[in-house]
C-alpha cells in the first residue's frame, strides 16, 4: 500500500493533460483510449516530463512541486518504469541487464532503501522465474521473456513505486495468462505498489484495486475496476 498524490498539468503541443487524484493503493490502474494521456502521466511521475503546474507526492515524499520549485531528477525518485517499448541492452546478457538496475540503485544518494522494499538478485529472479535465462543474450528471448527481464531490471533499482505501461500489450492471451501471475507475485510477495496502464479490462479486474478512467487528458471517473470497466 502506498499514498500516491498528483495534481498536475502537462502541456505538450496540441495536447494538455490536467489530472488529479489522491489515494492509498496497492495497484492503481489507468484505463482509457489511446492518446488519452496515460503514458504522459506515467512519464510525469517518473520525472521524464515536467508539468507546467502542480504537485506529485509518493509515500509522503514530494517529487514535484511547481510552486516550491521542487523537481527531483528521475534518478532520485525511486521510481521503476517499464515503458511500452522494452529497451534492454542488446550487448549484455540477461544477468548483466538485471545487475544494471542494481548498479543504478547504488548510484542514488539514498541507495539504502526501506528494509521491506529491499530485495536481492536471487529474489527477483525467483519471483519472475527467469533463472534459466540469466546467461542468455537478450536477442534470443521471446517477447514475454523480454518483458519479464525488463520488469526485473526495474525491480533491481529497489523502487518505492513501479510504473508499468501496457506490459502485456502485443502478447497473446495464453502468454498474458502466464505473465500476469508474476505481476501479482510482485504485488503480493515484494509489496511493491504498481501504477498499471492497460486497455484490457480483464487485466485490471485481476490486478488493480483502484482505476482511473482517463479520456482527453482528464480523469473522467475513478473507482473499483469492475465498476468502471464492466469486467467480471
Amino acid at each position: 500500500m502506498i499514498d500516491l498524490l498528483f495534481d498536475i498539468t502537462v502541456s505538450q503541443q496540441d495536447f494538455t493533460l490536467d489530472v488529479s487524484d489522491a489515494a492509498s493503493v496497492e495497484v492503481l490502474g489507468l484505463f482509457g483510449p489511446s492518446g488519452a494521456g496515460k503514458t504522459t502521466l506515467l512519464e510525469a511521475i517518473a520525472g521524464l516530463r515536467t508539468p507546467t503546474r502542480g504537485t506529485i507526492r509518493v509515500a509522503g515524499r514530494t517529487l514535484f512541486d511547481a510552486a516550491r520549485g521542487v523537481d527531483l531528477p528521475a534518478r532520485e525518485r525511486r521510481i521503476g518504469y517499464v515503458p511500452q517499448d522494452v529497451l534492454l541492452f542488446p550487448h549484455l546478457d540477461v544477468r548483466r541487464n538485471l545487475l544494471y538496475g542494481s548498479s543504478a540503485a547504488s548510484r542514488r544518494p539514498e541507495a539504502r532503501t526501506i528494509a521491506d522494499k529491499e530485495f536481492s538478485f536471487s529474489q527477483c529472479v525467483d519471483i519472475l522465474e527467469i533463472g534459466g535465462l540469466v546467461d542468455r543474450r537478450v536477442g534470443n528471448l521471446s517477447g514475454g521473456e523480454r518483458q519479464r527481464v525488463a520488469i526485473g531490471r526495474a525491480l533491481m533499482t529497489q523502487p518505492a513505486l513501479l510504473l508499468l505501461d501496457e506490459p502485456l500489450a502485443g502478447v497473446d492471451r495464453a502468454r498474458r495468462d502466464r505473465i500476469l501471475p508474476y505481476l501479482l507475485r510482485i504485488r503480493r510477495e515484494l509489496h511493491v505498489p504498481l501504477v498499471y496502464v492497460t486497455h484490457d479490462a480483464v487485466e485490471l479486474a485481476q490486478i488493480a484495486d483502484r482505476v482511473l478512467l482517463i479520456d482527453g487528458g482528464r480523469v473522467v471517473n475513478a473507482g473499483p475496476p469492475r465498476e468502471l470497466t464492466g469486467s467480471g
